[in-house]
């Protein structure tokens, strides 16, 4: 919903920039006007605004655990908004007339989003048993208010800081980064990019897990994995011997990322790490999101090597960074184009 709204506020600025609906901007803007892209950020937007609810609560529903013809029907009405905008914008309409017509518009999607995936609880009761086996109550209790209260002491989305590892020679390491028009709530905050090299995407993640701090990241996830066996590695397939060339990592990791041969397509999380003598990381223990099926209940394996290659954003508590990193989050962003 926050999405759909945030996209059409952005038709709006597109109008205001004087972007054609044919221009590169809004076609690329139009292609995926719901997906999220699966940025942390978002998420921290999200729960700061409207909290958190346990999922006993507030239990799946079929399109929320199969969401391809949901976000295909919204994407098509979003798409349909967009150019009800932009012949209302061409008619000179006054911005509250325009606003008025978006919160028309977001009855619709909110109606369509409830339908499909149920009304999120005002308040809840929740009722569960703890690690000692204790019967306890909680609530009635407001999602923000559970989240402010009883989560955020343990997990406080303000302290998390994301990183990542763009070796493109245009964005050094120590600058942060924001993107064009990607968001997901009106005035939430930006999606910052803190880049960073290699090491220190590793010290921190080892940090972390041996803190018992698992950590999310973002990753290529479709090259050189086998999903059966759930395991990531650069040398898993020998492409060579078959076809008498190499493919991928005979470029460069800026060049695949210039040449469209690499992008972050896939968010997982890091629960547990091998070291070597010398306290290295040598490969990295993985939960997935594609079920028991693959791998080791779903768990997989990624070496070193896949990880140096295939893995871009990582997210984790600033109180396992130097300060030097720390101190670069607070760098005005580069702004990248919305397609970068």
């Amino acid at each position: 919903v926050e999405r759909s709204n945030y996209f059409l506020n952005n038709v709006v600025e597109m109008w205001r920039r004087g972007e054609p609906v044919e221009g590169r901007l809004f076609s690329f803007l139009l292609r995926e006007p719901l997906e999220d892209g699966g940025q942390w950020h978002m998420v921290h937007n999200l729960v700061a605004k409207h909290g958190l609810v346990p999922k006993q609560c507030y239990p799946e529903s079929a399109p929320s655990e199969a969401s391809r013809r949901f976000n295909l029907l919204l994407t098509s009405k979003l798409r349909e908004f967009a150019r009800d905008l932009y012949a209302l914008l061409a008619k000179g309409c006054s911005d509250a007339d325009i606003q008025s017509t978006i919160e028309h518009m977001m009855e619709t999607v909110y109606r369509i989003a409830s339908i499909c995936l149920g009304t999120p609880p005002a308040t809840f009761t929740w009722e569960y048993y703890d690690k000692n086996k204790t019967y306890n109550q909680l609530g009635p209790i407001t999602p923000l208010e559970f989240y402010e209260k009883h989560v955020k002491a343990v997990f406080n989305f303000d302290d998390k800081v994301c990183l990542v590892n763009d070796t493109r020679p245009s964005n050094p390491f120590g600058d942060t980064y924001t993107v064009d028009c990607l968001g997901n709530v009106v005035g939430g905050a930006a999606t910052i990019y803190n880049n960073q090299p290699m090491d220190v995407f590793m010290q921190s993640i080892v940090d972390s897990v041996k803190k018992n701090e698992p950590v999310w990241f973002g990753c290529e996830v479709v090259k050189r994995c086998e999903i059966k066996r759930g395991i990531f590695d650069t040398d898993f397939f020998d492409y060579e011997a078959l076809f008498g060339t190499t493919f991928t990592l005979t470029m460069s990791r800026a060049d695949r990322l210039i040449y469209g041969e690499s992008c972050m397509g896939h968010a997982m999380l890091i629960t547990g790490v091998s070291l070597d003598a010398d306290g290295k990381p040598v490969k990295f223990r993985v939960e997935n999101s594609w079920g028991d099926d693959t791998g080791e209940k779903g768990f997989f394996t990624m070496t070193r090597d896949w990880f140096k290659e295939f893995v871009f954003e990582v997210v984790v508590d600033k109180k396992y960074l130097p300060a030097d990193v720390i101190a670069a989050n607070s760098k005005e962003p580069k702004v990248l184009p919305a397609w970068d």
